[in-house]
């Protein structure tokens, strides 16, 4: 892949199209001012002469603010700021990886696990939960943050009925309060405030097939991205 980033720019397509890369591993994103077609057209015709393959399954078109599309976990497209009540463009955690992390919480807080300590499984949970939300803390990850702590509030409270044999829903033997307070189950839209200011992230090195590429192509007004 720094082949296809070093030959894209050797070769006068980023000047010519405006046609920026943004990459990680075998994903990138080609930002277009124009001729996103011709873009696209000319990838291909590198990446098989470089004896990769693209991934037809993640290669499109994709025209902002109009559409969205997901890279590297975040969904970029549309977003509204309710405090300044305007559109822009950022980024959200993908549905996908909201959906991820929530069945991963319900996979370790499974009827099999009953017999674990329940600090052992509220490190176990704080851990996931706090791994998650370090790498998706940038743009507007409120509601999903909301969205997982609810989730997990809900998996925790349940176990804890299994556990000690009480009848579901269980609210006022595990009231919301006393699952964050007593058994210590962190609560993520209580630390988005401290994410104001956040330059840089370290990622985690995501999974790819090797030799394959994905792309998708999208619009901000004048704008066209090419996402590999």
């Amino acid at each position: 892949m720094r082949r296809f980033v070093l030959g894209w720019k050797k070769l006068g397509h980023e000047k010519r199209w405006k046609a920026y890369i943004v990459n990680y591993a075998d994903d990138l994103v080609i930002c277009c001012r124009a001729e996103a077609e011709q873009a696209l057209a000319e990838m291909r015709m590198m990446i098989s002469k470089l004896k990769l393959t693209v991934n037809e399954t993640k290669t499109r078109v994709c025209y902002l603010p109009e559409e969205k599309f997901d890279f590297l976990g975040y969904t970029f497209g549309r977003c509204y700021s309710m405090r300044r009540r305007r559109l822009y463009l950022g980024t959200v955690p993908s549905k996908k990886r909201v959906q991820r992390i929530c069945q991963a919480i319900s996979d370790e807080t499974g009827r099999d696990t009953v017999r674990l300590d329940p600090k052992t499984l509220v490190e176990t949970l704080n851990r996931m939960l706090i791994g998650w939300a370090n790498y998706f803390c940038l743009g507007a990850v409120s509601k999903a943050y909301s969205a997982v702590d609810m989730h997990a509030r809900r998996r925790l409270r349940r176990w804890l009925c299994d556990k000690h044999d009480e009848p579901r829903p269980g609210y006022k033997r595990f009231p919301e309060a006393s699952l964050h307070s007593v058994y210590g189950l962190v609560q993520l839209p209580h630390r988005t405030a401290s994410l104001r200011g956040r330059k840089r992230e370290s990622f985690p090195r995501a999974g790819s097939d090797e030799g394959l590429v994905s792309s998708t192509i999208f619009l901000t007004d004048t704008e066209r991205c090419l996402i590999l």
